[in-house]
């Protein structure tokens, strides 16, 4: 190894330790601050009892209210402990049995998790899409980034199941689709995963969307094949060529690793073979809008019947009961 190597190494170690530090700091930080309002707010109810204060009792239940919620956010982050769980996500969602209505089903869990991420102040961005035949979406991989990303999205991890009256159905039939969701730990400067460019066959083509001018008239998508593994990655989002190979071995590299973390962990299976067959009996999550309305974790039991409120992104009591039971 050369001193520019050795070089390269101590600065992205040194990278990795002001990322914890500045982790850990938050939250301390954090901690003294709710540590400190608590005390302000019993001191508060106390003079405000001795003094019958009904305006400020009500403020300050007020307060406690905001400060239950805050610590609730703050114990649930304790649970994100494991190294991975700070980094950023890479999501993939593929349709499963019901042709057109699970290609829909796809169009409606990718919504529900862009809302979910733009509600957290996290950026979500597309690395490749194919359009369903007649609606949806037949496959969709997109990053989630913004702190804890995977820690939170890996309770996603699975078999969704849909039921409904499909809208595509002229008969108006009530219809059971499936969807499969994928989440991997986005690989960062401290993980070292090396590639060896002789292991890879890299395609192009052109990229496929659904017309008129944001067709790529230039064979801009790359694919990307890790021959060792069979592993196959491909991004057509970017129109640069160079941007597309960089997100996809961005991708290559988060699953060689998970693949490496599986044989340490005495897996005996890969990490493509966790999930089941996306179909009937293998869901963790049912989302039932007919013939009543519900969304139920089979993991942890978990229901709400306010499904609109779920497919618009709100998802936490999910994740929170998730990651309590784990």
């Amino acid at each position: 190894m050369s001193k520019a190597d050795f070089w390269q190494r101590d600065q992205e170690e040194i990278s990795r330790l002001n990322q914890e530090r500045s982790a850990l700091s938050e939250q301390i930080d954090t901690w003294e601050d709710l540590f400190r309002k608590t005390e302000d707010a019993a001191l508060l109810a106390e003079m405000a009892l001795e003094e019958k204060d009904k305006t400020t009792l009500s403020e300050v239940t007020r307060d406690v209210e905001r400060l239950e919620r805050e610590i609730k956010r703050l114990e649930l982050r304790s649970l994100l402990g494991k190294p991975d769980d700070r980094r950023n996500a890479i999501v993939a969602i593929n349709a499963g049995a019901g042709g057109t209505e699970a290609q829909d089903w796809v169009e409606m869990l990718f919504r529900m998790y862009t809302r979910w991420a733009e509600a957290k102040g996290m950026k979500v961005e597309v690395i490749d899409f194919l359009a369903g035949d007649e609606a949806g979406i037949k496959n969709v991989d997109f990053t989630v980034t913004g702190p804890y990303a995977y820690g939170y999205l890996k309770s996603e991890h699975g078999i969704h199941r849909m039921v409904r009256i499909s809208p595509f159905d002229a008969t108006g039939r009530r219809h059971t689709s499936f969807a499969s969701v994928s989440v991997l730990p986005e690989v960062d400067l401290d993980i070292n995963i090396e590639v060896d460019e002789n292991d890879l066959r890299i395609d192009t083509y052109r990229a496929s969307g659904p017309g008129g001018q944001h067709v790529n008239k230039t064979s801009s998508a790359i694919r990307i094949t890790h021959l060792p593994t069979k592993i196959v990655v491909q991004c057509q989002n970017e129109k640069s060529q160079h941007r597309n190979k960089d997100m996809a071995m961005k991708v290559l590299k988060s699953k060689l690793y998970e693949l490496e973390k599986n044989k340490l962990e005495q897996k005996k299976q890969e990490i493509h073979d966790t999930q089941k067959d996306i179909a009937w009996g293998s869901q963790i999550r049912s989302y039932v809008f007919n013939p009543y309305r519900m969304v139920k974790d089979h993991r942890t039991n978990l229901d709400d019947g306010n499904v609109d409120k779920v497919m618009d992104g709100d998802i936490d009591e999910f994740i929170d009961a998730y990651l309590r039971m784990k």
